[in-house]
């Protein structure tokens, strides 16, 4: 699992800022919104000391109201799970989604805190104007000179706005990093093994947070 943390720790940086609930955001290019949001709530975890300390209840109020609205976790949950989502009934289908939801809103958290002095550049979009689904790329510059960190967004548009479905890091798309651990859990058990793996996964995440540890 070392290089999902690495990989939603890095991720989580850029997605815990998107932020914007109103008409506006529905109306802005997808490049415009992820920017400018971006830059607003970097720089507000900045300057939020108990969030940088880990405060876990600070960090996932953060999350549930800034990132949920713009992750269309169903989509998804849907292409991580590929073929057997075709297989699930409704009802595992909802529940396989909300586990999913809750590991990447717990794993968000924890990358949230880290948060220092790290700059977000992007790159000019790509796109035609009558385009429904775009890639809009950014990187993170590193303090001290490091190597920056490229990372991807591919976004559909939707009656609210522009949602994002999946994310790449450094050559690595959430999606198929999920996909083959997803896989390997319904060989075991079934979809409503995999449920029960996230669901497990989630408890223990959960009572870290309660006790004000970080998710990990």
């Amino acid at each position: 699992m070392n290089i999902i943390k690495t990989f939603l720790a890095v991720c989580g940086l850029a997605l815990s800022s998107l932020a914007f609930t109103s008409s506006a955001a529905a109306q802005e290019a997808p490049d415009v919104l992820v920017k400018r949001i971006s830059e607003e709530v970097v720089e507000a975890v900045k300057g939020d000391q108990d969030i940088r300390s880990g405060n876990q209840k600070r960090v996932l109020d953060l999350v549930e109201s800034k990132i949920l609205p713009h992750v269309d976790f169903q989509r998804m949950t849907s292409l991580a799970a590929g073929r057997y989502w075709r297989e699930a009934t409704p009802e595992q289908q909802k529940q396989l989604t909300n586990e999913f939801r809750d590991l990447l809103v717990y794993t968000y958290s924890g990358a949230i805190a880290q948060v220092r002095d790290q700059k977000l550049e992007f790159k000019p979009l790509r796109a035609d104007p009558a385009d429904t689904e775009v890639e809009v790329r950014s990187q993170v510059m590193q303090p001290r000179g490091g190597d920056p960190i490229q990372i991807s967004y591919r976004l559909a548009k939707s009656p609210n706005g522009w949602k994002i479905f999946d994310v790449n890091v450094l050559g690595a798309w959430l999606v198929e990093t999920y996909k083959g651990n997803f896989a390997s859990e319904i060989s075991k058990g079934g979809i409503d093994g995999l449920i029960k793996t996230l669901a497990e996964r989630n408890k223990r995440l959960a009572a870290s947070a309660a006790k004000g540890g970080k998710a990990s």
